[in-house]
């Protein structure tokens, strides 16, 4: 290392989740082995060609963190006229998702296994989806760690820049807290407008899914909040 590399400050990448790998059933397995080939996106060097990626031209969607992707599996088989990209993290999770499309035979789904921050700035061309869902991300309870957030200003900017004029950003929580900061941070975006109104959340839409995570928070007594922002058309 040259002395200038060695002058240069180090900056460790705040991220917004933590790989909890967890034990794989033989099935999540067995389908991220035999299906990542058709299903799989490996990290590429340039933007996504989405057309390639799905064999086809047709409004893109992302949903971020989706989980054991019940949701997605959901969006995607009530609407076969769309393109779903799901980013995950959760190796299970993957699998999960991976044999469940092969059981209903869904072709219009393809998933990322990384960082979706990461993805979203530097893979995915501007004003190129239709949609970004991130419904119950983790919510990062503690104060010391709300930096960990993925709703940030910078993040929330870049999500408007991918959108397409007259896209949309859906966003769930069932953390009251993180639902007032989502707002914040929303509010200050000028690209976007907030669908019921300034400072007013959606009530729930029958077109999201039902997930674990809602459920869970149900049965603890939370509520749920959901965000929809529009891609203003300047």
């Amino acid at each position: 290392m040259n002395n200038q590399q060695s002058e240069m400050p180090y900056f460790r990448t705040i991220r917004s989740f933590v790989r909890r790998e967890g034990r794989m059933t033989p099935r999540q397995k067995e389908a991220l082995e035999a299906h990542w080939l058709k299903y799989g996106v490996d990290t590429p060097v340039a933007d996504l060609d989405f057309v390639t990626l799905f064999g086809r031209e047709a409004p893109v969607i992302v949903e971020i963190g989706f989980g054991m992707g019940q949701s997605l599996l959901t969006l995607a088989k009530q609407n076969p006229h769309n393109n779903y990209l799901g980013i995950e993290v959760h190796k299970p999770g993957v699998g999960a998702l991976l044999a469940d499309l092969v059981e209903h035979g869904v072709s219009n789904v393809r998933v990322m296994m990384t960082d979706a921050k990461e993805v979203m700035e530097n893979h995915i061309s501007s004003e190129s989806l239709e949609g970004v869902l991130l419904f119950f991300p983790d919510p990062w309870p503690k104060v010391r760690h709300h930096k960990r957030r993925l709703v940030q200003p910078d993040f929330v900017a870049c999500v408007s820049r991918r959108l397409k004029s007259g896209g949309y950003f859906h966003m769930a929580t069932d953390w009251e807290n993180y639902a007032q900061h989502m707002m914040q941070v929303a509010s200050n975006c000028q690209q976007l407008d907030n669908k019921a109104g300034v400072g007013q959340f959606t009530p729930r839409p029958e077109s999201r899914p039902y997930t674990k995570f809602e459920r869970r928070g149900q049965k603890l007594g939370h509520g749920v909040w959901d965000l929809l922002l529009i891609k203003r058309s300047f």
